[in-house]
């Protein structure tokens, strides 16, 4: 098992986002809502030590801003690509804490996205990204909290919401 830690948005952002993930996502692979990954797979062993130190950084973050700028082309699907200097901080920050304990993943270059398909032959990514390509217009959003989750090789557990309150 694993812990999976992502980024929440407020409401009518979240709703926006989960309602187009829920139309384009095949409905046999989506399993979980639309979520921004901050940190794929940290260590489940490490869990109260994790809950402790997201707990301690929401309590001195406040919400913040974010924009979603554009669409990225994933081969297999599509995402919504979010802009946001405080968030990338927030993810270096985090990522300096836990250095030790990421994986290659988690390591490499943070991209923020929002996936809202994957999974699908390649013509109808393509398809399903040229149509929202030629309307797509940036929204803003805010980043209102973190959400832990529990991977256990399938749907993701809820494993604690940490609102930023500072």
């Amino acid at each position: 098992m694993a812990l999976i830690l992502a980024l929440q948005f407020d409401r009518t952002s979240f709703d926006r986002l989960d309602g187009a993930r829920r139309r384009y996502f095949p409905a046999e692979r989506n399993f979980i809502p639309a979520h921004l990954t901050l940190f794929h797979h940290l260590p489940a062993e490490r869990h109260d030590a994790i809950v402790d130190d997201v707990a301690t950084r929401c309590r001195s973050q406040g919400p913040f801003p974010i924009r979603f700028s554009g669409l990225r082309f994933m081969g297999r699907g599509t995402a919504y690509v979010v802009e946001s200097d405080q968030l990338m901080k927030l993810r270096a920050d985090l990522s300096a804490l836990w250095s030790a304990d990421l994986n290659r993943q988690d390591s490499q270059g943070f991209r923020p996205h929002v996936t809202i398909q994957n999974k699908v032959v390649p013509e109808a990514a393509r398809a399903l990204y040229d149509e929202l390509t030629r309307n797509f217009e940036s929204f803003d959003a805010t980043a209102s909290g973190l959400l832990l989750w529990r991977y256990r090789g399938g749907p993701w557990d809820a494993a604690g919401e940490f609102g930023f309150t500072a």
